[in-house]
């Protein structure tokens, strides 16, 4: 799986995107949101609350129930405000 982080997102977890094996019971977003908030601190601050962020997958916006499997692009980015 392919991670891709935006703004604040990208500055607090230090980079703009990596590759992950998706572990076996990771099956939705919502799971991925989890398992990555598991691996450490820096994680668990930058996606303390997923329901404030969006997630594309394969450059499509999802809920947070939606399916992954190893081969998606997993975007995941703060909330955007326009005026």
């Amino acid at each position: 799986m392919q991670l891709v982080y935006f703004a604040w997102v990208k500055e607090r977890v230090g980079k703009s995107e990596e590759t992950l094996h998706l572990p076996e019971h990771v099956n939705t977003v919502r799971e991925l949101l989890s398992y990555l908030s598991g691996i450490n601190e820096i994680y668990a601050h930058a996606l303390a609350e997923p329901e404030k962020l969006r997630v594309a997958v394969n450059q499509t916006h999802v809920k947070l129930d939606h399916p992954v499997i190893d081969t998606d692009e997993v975007a995941i980015f703060p909330p955007v405000t326009g005026g």
